[in-house]
């Protein structure tokens, strides 16, 4: 029998804005449009994080921005 393997799609990549932990051992970071806050903390340490850029594969958020949007009280 012959199987041939079907050619992956390729993925498109952007530049894109992110958000980096700066503590040294953590290794956190998130895209700028999927942050709810302006200066968002760690998810992982809770460490304040610095913007920067990376090179990903391109997304597409659908719930607009989520920092606009944000509306009512933070639940613990």
């Amino acid at each position: 029998m012959y199987f041939r393997k079907e050619a992956a799609e390729e993925v498109i990549q952007e530049i894109t804005s992110v958000w980096l932990c700066t503590k040294e051992s953590c290794n956190g970071w998130m895209r700028d449009n999927f942050a709810f806050d302006e200066s968002p903390a760690c998810g992982l340490c809770q460490s304040p994080m610095v913007k920067d850029t990376k090179l990903l594969p391109q997304l597409q958020n659908l719930s607009m921005d989520m920092k606009v949007s944000r509306r009512g009280v933070k639940i613990n």
